[in-house]
């Protein structure tokens, strides 16, 4: 079963519920209890639980970075100072361009995900990352393609 929250795994429901919004995300109560067979109390009800509980992430994740006129997108892989890590990911939440941050063990201890408008604009944005304060090192690899998006529905 997947984790659902990291608190709960998905049951049957919350499978059939989760799958009909992929497909529909913007389905109403009535057009998810029709498409799954469900009462709509019940839909309703773990639309609540999965808004509260972290279920259903941002809707800022479905929109691309392009057509706000943010072409280009890399990750900057960075090493950091551990007890600097708080303040440097506070750091980096000010910087408009760093669409996500994520902490790793092993080889890095940062991944962050940056979009830039060009070439220049990148350089720029990688400058104010490796100026932070407990930033030790990073690098940047452009993203040239999207090879496999986004998705769980497989995972269902």
């Amino acid at each position: 079963m997947i984790t659902v929250a990291r608190n709960r795994l998905a049951d049957r429901t919350d499978r059939s519920l989760l799958r009909e919004l992929i497909r529909n995300p913007s389905s109403t109560t009535l057009a998810l209890a029709e498409a799954t067979g469900l009462a709509r109390n019940t839909v309703r009800a773990r639309l609540v639980r999965y808004d509260e509980d972290g279920t259903l992430r941002s809707f800022q994740r479905r929109i691309d970075p392009g057509v706000l006129g943010y072409q280009l997108s890399a990750y900057v892989v960075t090493s950091v100072t551990q007890r600097k890590l708080d303040r440097v990911g506070e750091s980096l939440a000010a910087i408009p361009e760093v669409v996500e941050v994520l902490g790793l063990s092993g080889i890095t201890d940062l991944m962050i995900r940056v979009v830039a408008r060009d070439a220049d604009d990148l350089y720029r944005i990688a400058g104010r990352i490796l100026d932070v304060d407990g930033v030790k090192r990073t690098t940047t690899g452009l993203v040239m393609r999207e090879m496999v998006a986004y998705r769980v529905e497989q995972l269902l």
